[in-house]
């Protein structure tokens, strides 16, 4: 059966010649020959020139994603292992891949999926049609490249369950993919250990991203009083006490993370300095302040306060609030670990944002380093929506 081609716009498929692995809907002009959402095809620009291989679904306003930009490649099993092989490679090269992103969709050049490792188990996300129907292929490779080095997978499980699947007319997912397994799987990061639950977890179960963020700020803990918000399963809390500090109160809305934290604790043997609280950190920061409480660091981890560009406004009043009452509590000459991991909140708009805070609290920043996410969720200039996570650590200071 002759392979469908779509044609590109004249002036069209901007982010995509820049690197980018995206064709809208609006830029394409036509598609000839017969297709089925969800199959490659072959992509040319409006004269005629080939742009490579990528799969199509008329449901999503990404109506391409780009699989190949070379016009003789084949999307078959040795292209899947050669992207696969290429992606462990290169995490065995940059991180500690004890636990790690193995696959991060289009900065892998395997758009719409990402596939995380803890320890001996994997957690696969899909959110596109066409890698959905490679899902089985890229995890059959990757059980063979990762087996050459000795690594033995005993389970995986899917996690397939976020909303912008529906987006793509595909239904929400979730479950093992072959032999079921105990869910609760332990790993060890910076030499603290966690159970990562990888059914009901957010996400993928576990942050992986800020892996050498929680390293960065044990340097800072030893003998200190320290404040962790938004703690999840308590990743930063935890730490801040492997690294000595004297006492860590964490604090996160959920209950079940709360929980998670402290059994994280528990088995890292930190429960006497370690404590956590289930309660709302906006409503929290303020009541700390009347209390007349300082911390030698605080620590802000926010969940993304915007997932789309109509919200910034809101999301910018959201970070502003936090860093301000978290400001206000560290004490002179202490420190603040603050990020935002919301794609859409600009590294320049975030640090506008911090800017203000800071003014609103009367403080002076000394900036002790910026980092980003992990390398193993490896940013890829030209595709923007790679690079979200921005992390500072700050000296606080009076105005004297």
């Amino acid at each position: 059966m002759e392979t469908a081609v779509a044609r590109i716009k004249k002036g069209g498929a901007r982010s995509l010649k820049a690197g980018g692995a995206w064709i809208y809907d609006n830029e394409i002009e036509e598609i000839s020959g017969s297709f089925e959402n969800g199959d490659i095809l072959s992509v040319e620009d409006f004269d005629g020139y080939p742009l490579g291989w990528g799969f199509i679904n008329t449901n999503s306003k990404i109506t391409i994603r780009m699989m190949s930009r070379k016009k003789d490649a084949v999307i078959d099993g040795d292209f899947i292992e050669m992207r696969v092989r290429n992606a462990w490679e290169y995490r065995k090269a940059t991180v500690d891949t004890a636990s790690c992103r193995l696959i991060f969709g289009e900065a892998d050049f395997l758009p719409g999926i990402v596939v995380d490792k803890f320890s001996d188990v994997l957690v696969v996300e899909s959110l596109a049609l066409g890698i959905d129907r490679l899902k089985p292929l890229i995890l059959e490779k990757l059980r063979k490249v990762l087996a050459e080095d000795g690594i033995i997978i005993r389970g995986i499980y899917e996690r397939s369950d976020a909303k912008v699947r529906l987006q793509e007319g595909m239904e929400r997912q979730k479950g093992f993919i072959g032999e079921p397994f105990d869910t609760k799987v332990e790993i060890v990061e910076n030499g603290v250990r966690y159970l990562v639950d990888v059914k009901d977890g957010q996400k993928t179960g576990f942050f992986l991203d800020q892996k050498y963020n929680r390293l960065a700020i044990q340097r800072l803990c030893p003998g200190k009083k320290v404040l962790d918000c938004f703690t999840h399963t308590g990743s930063f809390a935890l730490n801040a006490g492997f690294a000595g500090a004297s006492s860590v109160l964490g604090v996160d809305a959920s209950e079940l993370a709360v929980a998670q934290a402290r059994e994280n604790a528990l088995l890292n043997g930190l429960s006497e300095r370690v404590s956590f609280l289930c309660s709302d950190v906006f409503d929290l920061l303020p009541s700390l302040e009347k209390k007349g409480e300082l911390f030698d660091v605080v620590i802000l981890d926010p969940p993304a306060f915007t997932k789309s560009r109509n919200s910034v406004k809101n999301a910018v009043k959201g970070y502003r609030e936090i860093n301000l009452r978290g400001l206000k509590l560290v004490k002179d000459g202490g420190y603040l670990a603050t990020c935002s991991c919301s794609h859409f909140m600009t590294p320049e708009l975030f640090a506008k944002t911090i800017r203000e805070a800071a003014s609103g609290a009367h403080k002076r920043l000394r900036q002790v380093e910026y980092r980003t996410q992990a390398a193993d969720h490896p940013i890829l200039w030209a595709a923007d929506e790679s690079y979200y996570l921005k992390f500072y650590i700050f000296q606080v200071c009076e105005e004297k």
